[in-house]
């Protein structure tokens, strides 16, 4: 039996459905359900006794599970789950004489948008400059001590950021949104609090619904690594079942990060919207993390370039603006 916890995310529920198509057990763990058929625990990582109850004939743990956010406001919750529920789960685990414990960090424990050098490999410095970094680098900590202590295998995955490739091209998606459109970005601007960050995306705003390029101080556009949730299912089952993966730490991600040069004006030509480029105070996102090792020491692949993930993108939109279009007909 395997547990996933973060069954009801995006990457759990394509984890949970890549090992049931396996056939292999899974049980499931979340605090809200996944929707998903087979077995699952619907509860917190602040409840010790439940996850006692989860980790019951348990041999592998696929630890998925996280709170991300930006708000202020948020940050006793994050601390919570992703620090002190890693520590419960990883002693949970240790009790129930788990084989391997694999853990999913963050690109973030680095500093990906102030790195030291380029690329960012598994032995650059762990200096996160977010709390949600912050805490996914104490997860590590934690983690490693199990190993250290010889009470399980433990894999550590720092993960690149994550999309399903239909959302890249809609406007309503939690990342891509305010990542790709300016009006989007403004809303989630506002509602972080950042008040002055918004109104400089909204004094650009043209009147119509366009494509957001986000640059820096100086005008360099954003670069950054964007990996479909699939190749993502991919490096975290080898790190499952790879005898080579055992106490060892990866990248996960794309081999190429997306230079937002580059890539908003291929977006604005599916869409057809324009572009507004906007230059935000500091020296901006622009990162390159290297993940030769999982490719050399576990055979990696990354097959969702990101020309087959647009073209997947273009076709959900098109199919979301049709059905748009057939629901306004029906209702004249």
């Amino acid at each position: 039996m395997i547990l996933v916890t973060g069954s009801a995310g995006r990457v759990g529920r394509a984890v949970m459905a890549a090992l049931r198509a396996k056939g292999r057990d899974v049980r499931g763990f979340d605090l809200r359900p996944s929707g998903m058929d087979g077995e699952e625990v619907v509860g917190s990582l602040e409840d010790s006794a439940l996850l006692g109850q989860a980790v019951e004939g348990v041999i592998d743990i696929l630890h998925l599970g996280a709170f991300m956010s930006w708000a202020p406001a948020d940050r006793e919750r994050m601390f919570s789950a992703n620090v002190d529920g890693t520590r419960r789960l990883l002693e949970a685990a240790s009790a129930a004489g788990i084989r391997r414990f694999v853990f999913a960090s963050s690109g973030e424990v680095y500093p990906e948008n102030r790195p030291e050098r380029l690329p960012v490999t598994e032995d650059h410095p762990l200096r996160p400059n977010s709390p949600y970094g912050l805490t996914k680098l104490l997860g590590e900590e934690l983690v490693r001590f199990h190993q250290r202590e010889a009470l399980m295998e433990t894999v550590i995955l720092r993960f690149s950021h994550t999309q399903d490739a239909k959302e890249l091209l809609d406007e309503d998606s939690f990342f891509s949104g305010p990542r790709f459109f300016l009006r989007s970005r403004v809303r989630q601007q506002e509602k972080f609090g950042n008040t002055a960050v918004a109104d400089l995306l909204r004094s650009k705003d043209i009147g119509e619904p366009a494509h957001v390029l986000a640059r820096n101080e100086t005008g360099r556009p954003f670069r950054m690594h964007i990996t479909d949730t699939r190749d993502m299912v991919a490096g975290i089952l080898l790190a499952l079942d790879h005898p080579g993966a055992a106490g060892e730490i990866f990248n996960l991600g794309s081999d190429e990060p997306a230079d937002f040069g580059e890539l908003l004006p291929l977006m604005a030509t599916l869409t057809g919207l324009p572009i507004v480029p906007v230059d935000f105070p500091g020296a901006g996102v622009y990162y390159h993390t290297s993940n030769a090792r999982i490719r050399n020491r576990l055979g990696f692949k990354a097959e969702w370039t990101m020309e087959r993930m647009l073209d997947e993108a273009i076709a959900a939109r098109r199919q979301g603006l049709a059905l748009q279009e057939n629901i306004g007909e029906g209702t004249r």
